[in-house]
Parts: C-alpha cells; structure tokens; sequence
C-alpha cells in the first residue's frame, strides 16, 4: 500500500481501528491471507523416498532386475529369481539410507528455524499480547521498539520518528529516518524509538517476501548434479560399450549359450554401475548438513554444502550479512605516539571529536568505549565542531577546558591526520608500517576446507565400472569363463555397506577451494581400473592355467574345478575392489594416513564374510564351491602385493596432470615470487592513480608500473609532493591576512559570506 495513502484511509481499506482487530476477526483472516510467514514446499514422504530410486544410475539397475526375470527364463532354465530380488534389495537399501539421512538434516534445520521463530506484541481483544508473528494478518496494530525486527510491512501510526536499519533489504548500513505514516518493511531493524503501526502485507505479500519467492522460484540446474550426471553418464556408456562387444564376441563368434550369454551380461549391468554413488554423496552433504546446524546454520539446499566447497570468489552483501552491521574497539590494538599521552587519553580525545547526539556507527562505537557516555563532554566548553566530509576525511571539535584552555582534537583517516602532525620522517614511516600492518590483517581471507569425501568417492566409483566392465570381459571372452552374477551382487551389496561409512570418515581437508575435476577423476578411475582389471586377469590365468599358487604357497591346484575358480575369483574381485577406497581417499601414501575407525571396521567386516563365503560356500545356483583357508590366505597376500602399485599410479597421474598447472602458479597469491606478495606494484599503481586525479606528472603514467623500485619511487615522489602542498597551506594561514581571517573564520564558526568583500575585515 503505498505511502501517499493517508492513515485514515488505510484503516478504512483493511477494516480495522486503532484497538485493534478481535481474536475471532484475526482467525478469519489468518484463513484467508495465511500465516505470516515464507511458503514451505512440503514433499510427500512416499514420493521422496521413491525419487531416490529415480535417476539413471538406479534406472540401469532396474533394467538389470527386470532382465533377470524376462530375458533370463531361457536355456532350459527357470528366472534368475536370486538375482532379481538381490536387486530390489540392493535398490531399497540405498533408498532407505539417503531418506534417513536427509530426513534428519532436514529435522535438525527445522528445529532450529523452529527456535528462531520471532515474537511480537500485537494489539487484539483490546489487551496488549506477546504472539508468534505468524499470527499477524493486515489490519493488526503491532508496537515496534528499539531491537525489534520488524514482523511486516506496516504504517506507522502517531509518535516520534523511527531510525530503522535496512541493511538486510537494501546492503545500506546506515539507519534511515521513518517517520509517522511512512511504512517499514518486514525484516529491518528498529534502531531507536518507539511506536505503534498498522500491518499492511504478511508473509509472501511483504517486499521481503515478494524478493524470497523470486529467488525460490528459480529453477537452475546444480553444478554438483552436472557432475554427478556426468560421471554417472561416463559408468552407462562404459558399461554398454562392454556389453556391445560381449554381444558381438559371445554369440556371432564364440556361439555361446543364450543363458550363459545373458549372466554374464548382466555382470557387467550390476558390478559396473556405481549404484551407492548417489547415496553416499546426498549422506555426506546430509552429515554435513547436519553438523552445521549444530553450528547454528541453517542449510536450505543440500548441494549448497558442494557449491561452497568449490567457491574461490564470494560476492555477497556483506554489511549485516556477513557481518554484524557493529563496529568495534580494540583498545590493546591502540599504539600511542605522542609523549604524556597514554591509550585511555587517546580514547577520550577521539570521543571528544565524535558526535555525542545523532552519531554515526563510528562516533557510537568510540563512545561507547567510555565508562560512561558523557564523559565526552565532561569538563569542557564546545566552541566548533568539524563533522566528517568525503573531501577532508575527518571530524574535528575546538572546545576550551575548565582552565580556560584552547584545545583542537581531530579524527579520521591516518594520511589526513599526518599531514596535519608536525613529525620526523622516521616517525611517519613507523606510523605507516603500523597501518600497512592493520590493513594486511584486515584483508586477511577467509579459510574453507572440504574434505574431500565426495572426490574420493567419485574417483572409486569410475575406478571400479572400468575394473569390472574390462576384468569380466576379458575373462568372459578370452577364457570363456561365466561368472555367477549373483556373485556380483554380493560384492556390491558389501561394498555399499562399507563405502557408507566413508561420509564419517577422517580426511585431510583441501588446502585450497576444491572443484569437480572431471578431468582428474576420469583419468585417475581409468588407470586405476584398468590396472584392476589387468591383475584380476592376471590372478585368473594364474589359478585356471598354471600351479603358480601350488608351487608358491603349497596349496592344492584348482586348475580343472571352474566352481573353485569362481570362489578364487570372487574373493579377489572383492578385496582388491573394497581397499582401492584407502588409496582414493588420502592424498598421500594410503598407509600414511590413517582412515576413521568406522571405515576400517567396515572394510575388516565385509572381507571376513567375503573371505568365509569363498571358503565355506557351496552354492549350486552360483557354480561355486569353497576353496578352504589356505587359498584364502593366498589371495588375500595376492591382492595386498597387487594393492602397493595402486599408489604409485594415483602419484603418477597426479604428476602427469600438473603440466599446465605450473604455469598459473605464479598468479596465485599464496605462491607469487614477486617481493612481498606484489604489494610494491599495488602502491605503485595507486601512486599513479593518485597522479592522474590530481593533474600531477601524467607523462608518468605509462611508464613501467610493475617494477618494484619504481613503485616505491613514485610514492615517495607523491607523498613528498603532498607533504610540500600542507606545508605550504600552513604558512599561507599563518603569515597572509586573508589566510589568518579564514583560519579564525573556520575557528569561531563565523558567518562572513554577508559582509561585503570591498571592506576590510
């Protein structure tokens, strides 16, 4: 409603009255406008849980279950009913645990939005109540006080005027005057003063609302579903293009069962898709998210956790935002350079040159650093008082103490205040390492670490579709063998029970801001799997083809038991499968940086029923039969022989993709060569900056700016020359009539721009 309507006639528009609306009347009208709050979209549980199980990672696993039962009832042979309901399981298990998790963090940050509820005093039934300001509806008569937030856009009835802060709304940090009829905006800040108001818009209908629900309402594809849409793209083309040449090979060439052909189509189908990479993402952000709000943060997008990661530069409101809109004092900070002074002195002349009525955030915080307030005109007699202007960058006051003694006190910025000091050069250059010194930790950046749980995470899951879809096939096609695929489902099952954990596990943060590195993740899971891949082939053609483990640890040859095989075989796959997360996620040896206890009790936990199934198992329905403790002993110093050149290979990638990185290094200001972190350049460029404002030397201004000697010349050179100009407005004042006349003009506060300028003054 806009500010040109008068009073009287808005209450006439709402229906209301200065007594305010009845409880009965406030109820009706809740129904009808809402609460005074933010639209929530609620989700439906069921849906929810069920969209954990719609992307296409999940849809490859689901054409999978369905292959089991449709295509699989041939060759003589019922459905692979085993392999359809493993599948289902496996797809609910993943479901159940992101619906958990991110139920959770979703509670844990309605709780705290829940204890942030603010509160009003609202004027219903003609009595003066404390309500939840989602209860107010247009027409309430509301009062408003000094630190208050304002619950609604409303009208301000009879009293003084407001001083209301808007920073939220507007970025602007100093208060605005608001006066009686003039309306205030839901979200600001009283400032100072009292009053009553009448509510004319709630909730979305508030300006601050109307902006909330522009923001909410778009609809931007993450940056964090970009890249798990790649790399789940990457897994489904690798995976189909195995399952083309397996096609290909089996039938056409090698005329292999139909069924036979089918098994080993769907493992490929189950092992390659990184089916639990969605899940163990969406729960690490969840913990995270979680965790922040333990911290008081309130996280309303899950992904928002990611994108903040990855953010190197940061535009955002800060007053009021990322700060608390308050200046403050630190008196240990002072550094007093004047004799008989000390810092209690220097406190007390800066607030005597602050305002003490109508102050602005500077003058309040000084002033407030006095035991008490008047102390800043205690004892003296103000003659003149200079506030700040843009130009002069400083406040000054002329006052006359109870001896009767003249004294001048000003503030504001250090090179104003130096030209003003009569000082040594060895002085001011003190003075202006002191202020080098505060202005470096004042621009001192904000540190961010993550972990890199969901990096580490990303690498093994391309790490282990490359390993399963190129291990299976070469033993699929070059020795014929068809592994159960069953088996697959096994150690996907297990692996998913272990790779959860690792959203609580212990890692090195990123030194830096880290980003998705596709490039990296695909050429590290490449290598690494295909060198998984290789030792698997390797471990095969060893115990199908030689006595190589007969010979090297004295047990019994397996070469003609294709049951024992797949035993042998299994128990490779998964342990080489599961440790290949120790190398992921550490940056340096994986044995040097010890994993949380929760990952390592996982790991030991699912090897030991892998290990006891591959021992003790007969399944018909698998092709398998157990191959007893000793080959179990033997593959597991196989696999962790074949695990050590794992980390040599994550080094010699990472080394290989650094080639263009070295020549950016130097743009980074953590590690520039340039002499003091390229602060010379910086006052150079500003010298000359400062040159061409002021008309001075401008045939300087091209000359080489980036040369550390130079720039330091140039700035003497300029403050040399502003040092000369004061000294020349000094003597001006104080040896030239008309300078005198203005300097006692300026002193008393003198109106002389009526007297005629013939006459002498």
């Amino acid at each position: 409603m806009q500010e040109t309507v008068p009073v009287q006639e808005v209450f006439q528009h709402l229906k209301c009255s200065k007594q305010g609306l009845s409880s009965a009347e406030g109820e009706n009208r809740l129904k009808i406008f809402g609460p005074n709050k933010l639209e929530e979209k609620t989700e439906n549980k069921l849906l929810k849980f069920l969209g954990f199980m719609w992307n296409p990672l999940s849809w490859v696993m689901e054409a999978a279950a369905i292959m089991a039962i449709v295509l699989a009832n041939g060759g003589g042979k019922p459905p692979d009913w085993q392999d359809f309901v493993g599948i289902v399981v496996l797809l609910f298990i993943n479901s159940t645990i992101s619906f958990i998790e991110e139920n959770n963090a979703g509670n844990a940050a309605a709780a705290l939005m829940a204890g942030l509820a603010p509160k009003t005093k609202v004027l219903r039934d003609g009595k003066w109540k404390e309500e939840d300001a989602s209860i107010l509806v247009p027409g309430d008569i509301i009062s408003i006080k000094l630190g208050d937030i304002i619950p609604a856009d409303a009208r301000l009835l009879e009293g003084d005027p407001l001083k209301v802060d808007q920073a939220a709304l507007t970025g602007e940090s100093l208060p605005v005057n608001k006066h009686p009829g003039q309306g205030v905006f839901s979200g600001s800040t009283v400032k100072q003063g009292e009053i009553e108001a009448v509510v004319i818009a709630t909730g979305v209908h508030t300006f601050f609302g109307k902006a909330a629900h522009l923001v909410d309402s778009t609809n931007n594809v993450g940056h964090f579903q970009l890249v798990l849409t790649a790399i789940g793209n990457f897994c489904i083309i690798s995976i189909a293009v195995g399952m083309v040449i397996e096609i290909i090979v089996m039938y056409p060439i090698q005329h292999r069962a139909y069924r036979d052909g089918i098994d080993n189509l769907l493992v490929l189908l189950i092992g390659g898709i990184p089916i639990a990479m969605p899940t163990v993402l969406s729960v690490t952000m969840a913990i995270g998210s979680h965790r922040l709000s333990q911290q008081g943060a309130i996280t309303k997008r899950m992904t928002a956790i990611e994108e903040m990661a990855g953010m190197d530069v940061l535009c955002s409101d800060k007053t009021g935002t990322l700060t608390l809109n308050k200046l403050t004092v630190d008196k240990t900070l002072i550094e007093v350079c004047g004799k008989g002074v000390d810092k209690d002195m220097v406190l007390l002349y800066a607030a005597r040159a602050s305002r003490v009525e109508n102050q602005d955030a500077i003058d309040t915080c000084i002033v407030g650093m006095l035991a008490d307030p008047k102390e800043a005109r205690a004892g003296i007699k103000e003659v003149h008082f200079l506030p700040f202007n843009p130009v002069e960058k400083r406040t000054a006051i002329t006052y006359v103490d109870g001896n009767g003694n003249w004294h001048r006190v000003s503030k504001g910025a250090p090179e104003q205040i130096i030209e003003l000091c009569r000082m040594s050069k060895d002085a001011e250059k003190k003075i202006h390492a002191l202020i080098d010194g505060y202005a470096d930790r004042g621009l001192r950046s904000l540190g961010v670490s993550y972990q890199q749980r969901m990096k580490n995470y990303t690498i093994y899951a391309v790490s282990i579709t490359i390993r399963i879809v190129l291990g299976f096939l070469l033993v699929a096609l070059v020795w014929k063998f068809d592994f159960a695929p069953f088996m697959v489902l096994i150690i996907a099952i297990l692996n998913d029970g272990t790779i959860m954990t690792i959203s609580k596990d212990r890692v090195k943060p990123s030194p830096t801001p880290d980003s998705w590195k596709l490039k990296e993740i695909f050429a590290t899971g490449i290598v690494l799997g295909t060198y998984m891949a290789l030792a698997t082939a390797l471990f095969f053609y060893l115990a199908h083809d030689t006595d190589f483990f007969t010979k090297t640890f004295g047990v019994r040859s397996i070469k003609e038991n294709d049951k024992e095989v797949m035993a042998a075989l299994y128990l490779q796959v998964s342990i080489i499968s599961q440790a290949l997360i120790f190398v992921t996620r550490s940056r340096s040896w994986s044995f040097v940086e010890r994993p949380g206890a929760l990952l390592v009790i996982a790991f030991l936990a699912a090897q030991l029923v892998a290990t006891c199934i591959a021992v003790y198992a007969n399944w018909e329905f698998c092709k398998m039969q157990g191959i007893g403790w000793g080959w179990g002993g033997a593959i597991w110093v196989f696999s962790i022989v074949t695990y050590f050149p794992l980390d040599v290979l994550k080094f010699a990638i990472r080394y290989a993709l650094s080639g263009k990185a070295w020549s950016n290094i130097n743009n980074k200001t953590a590690f520039t060569n340039r002499t003091d972190y390229g602060r010379g350049e910086r006052e150079a460029q500003w010298a000359t900056a400062q040159r061409t404002l002021h008309g001075l030397n401008q045939a300087t201004a091209t000359s080489d700016l980036f040369g550390d000697n130079q720039g330091y010349r140039e700035l003497s050179e300029l403050a040399e020359q502003a040092a000369k100009r004061a000294e020349v407005a000094r003597l001006r004042e104080l040896h030239t009539l008309k300078g005198h006349v203005e300097s006692v003009v300026k002193l008393k506060g003198l109106d002389i721009d009526t007297i005629n300028q013939s006459y002498t003054v």
